[in-house]
């Protein structure tokens, strides 16, 4: 009698244990979510800045991630002062290529700083250079499977004495639009996005977007600052802003990466 309990016992402890054993085997077994990540290739209007407890300049794609949900990471390669032909030949771009997998959305914006005639380490001839440079991006971020998206440079805050914004990048901007129309590219617009920004707070309040101090106004800045190109957190946040809504409308599935509106 003794061993027909102990053999119940036994067969009872066994069914009771599993059905755990599977339901923790199928839970091991599931992948975690896959974070897409973005990765940002450009110049110095998209990059991390140091000393951000103290530093008041920021580059969009540092203020990014606010607007993304936990689906997607932000990984920033850009990188003060340079162009697409430094950003090239510092093998900066192979560092990035062999980090991309498939589902990555690349974001490229340069312009800036190809602009450069005295620099022959960073200047490009927009028709020639420069825009052999953005295929080159578009077409290895392809081959890794990843989505590049192009952009055009954010205008510098450049009012004349009546008021009219001016442009700065001359034919640039235009080379994007058309690499990005010639291989079927989303492109977003951010030079029209914030020129109209700019336009929008006017030649006075358009100075918070960017590094406008007097001397001694912030510890940062002891002799004042005067900085058109550069943005400040406002103006870094407000351009992010807009590269967003436009992602919303010339990328739709990028809309399940960004965070829902409270």
């Amino acid at each position: 009698m003794k061993h027909y309990k102990l053999n119940f016992l036994l067969i009872f402890l066994v069914a009771l244990f599993i059905p755990i054993n599977k339901v923790t085997a199928q839970v091991e077994l599931q992948p975690k979510q896959q974070l897409v990540s973005i990765h940002t290739i450009g110049d110095s209007t998209m990059a991390d800045k140091v000393n951000p407890e103290e530093n008041p300049e920021r580059g969009w794609c540092q203020l990014l991630p606010i607007f993304l949900n936990d689906k997607a990471v932000v990984k920033n390669h850009a990188v003060n002062g340079r162009s697409t032909r430094s950003f090239i030949q510092q093998k900066r771009w192979d560092s990035v290529y062999y980090k991309l997998n498939r589902g990555d959305y690349v974001f490229i914006q340069f312009g800036h700083n190809d602009q450069k005639e005295n620099d022959s380490l960073r200047y490009t001839n927009p028709h020639t250079a420069y825009r052999h440079n953005l295929i080159k991006f578009v077409q290895e971020a392809r081959e890794k499977g990843a989505h590049p998206v192009l952009f055009s440079s954010i205008v510098r805050r450049n009012f004349n004495e009546n008021g009219t914004l001016v442009d700065t990048h001359g034919d640039y901007p235009m080379e994007v639009r058309l690499v990005a129309q010639e291989f079927e590219v989303p492109f977003i617009d951010l030079q029209y996005a914030t020129e109209q920004m700019e336009e929008r707070y006017g030649v006075e309040a358009s100075k918070k977007l960017h590094l406008h101090y007097a001397p001694n106004e912030i510890a940062y800045y002891p002799e004042g600052k005067e900085d058109d190109t550069h943005l400040s957190i406002e103006g870094a946040t407000e351009v992010a802003r807009l590269a967003v809504a436009e992602l919303k409308n010339k990328v739709p599935e990028f809309t399940n990466l960004i965070k829902e509106e409270e």
